[in-house]
C-alpha cells in the first residue's frame, strides 16, 4: 500500500462519484485537500472485519471483494458478498453506527481509493451545511440501495431453503 495526497486529477473521478452526486466543483476542491489517495495491490487487505475505524473509502480504480465471515459445520470461511469498483463507496456504516467493520475489503486488483475520516466529513458541516446534507443523503441513498439488494437476496436464499426442505422437514 502507498499513501499520499490527492491530486487535481482525482476531481474529474470525484465529479463522477455517487457519493458527490450534485456538488459543484468548487466544493469537491476543497474535499480533496481533506482526503488521502491510496493503493493497493491484488489480494491486499484495506480493512478488517472486527477493526475499528472512521474512514470512508471512494473507489477511484479498480474493484474490491467484500468479504464476511460465515460459519461452516465446523470452519469459520470467508464468502465474498460483494465486489464494488470506480464511482463506488465502503466503510461508511461505521460512520453512521461507530461500531466496528462490518465486513473485509480485499483489493481484487490493484486499486486506487481516496479516503477520509468522519471528522473529516464532519467539519464539512461546519462550512457549508447544504453540502454536508447532500453528502449525507448520497450515502444513505446508497445504503438503502444496498439494503434492498441484501433484502432481495435474504428472502431468495429463505424461500430456496423452505423448497429444499419440504414441508414435512419444517414440521
Amino acid at each position: 500500500m502507498s499513501d499520499s495526497n490527492p491530486t487535481p486529477d482525482w476531481l474529474e473521478a470525484l465529479q463522477s462519484h455517487k457519493l458527490f452526486a450534485g456538488i459543484e466543483l468548487p466544493m469537491l476542491e476543497h474535499f480533496t485537500q481533506r482526503m488521502k489517495e491510496a493503493r493497493y495491490e491484488a489480494g491486499d487487505v484495506i480493512l478488517r472485519e472486527g477493526e475499528s475505524g472512521n474512514r470512508l473509502y471512494l473507489i477511484i480504480e479498480g474493484n474490491v471483494d467484500i468479504v464476511k465471515k460465515v460459519l461452516g459445520k465446523e470452519t469459520v470461511d470467508q464468502q465474498v458478498i460483494a465486489t464494488l469498483g470506480a464511482g463506488e463507496t465502503f466503510g461508511e456504516m461505521e460512520l453512521v453506527d461507530m461500531q466496528p467493520r462490518s465486513a473485509t475489503v480485499r483489493a481484487r486488483q490493484r486499486v486506487t481509493v481516496l479516503s477520509m475520516s468522519g471528522m473529516d466529513l464532519h467539519a464539512i458541516s461546519d462550512t457549508d451545511i447544504k453540502v454536508f446534507s447532500l453528502i449525507l443523503m448520497n450515502l444513505a441513498r446508497e445504503m438503502s440501495l444496498r439494503l434492498r439488494k441484501t433484502d432481495t437476496w435474504l428472502a431468495g436464499s429463505l424461500f430456496s431453503i423452505q423448497r429444499y426442505e419440504g414441508p414435512e422437514q419444517r414440521g
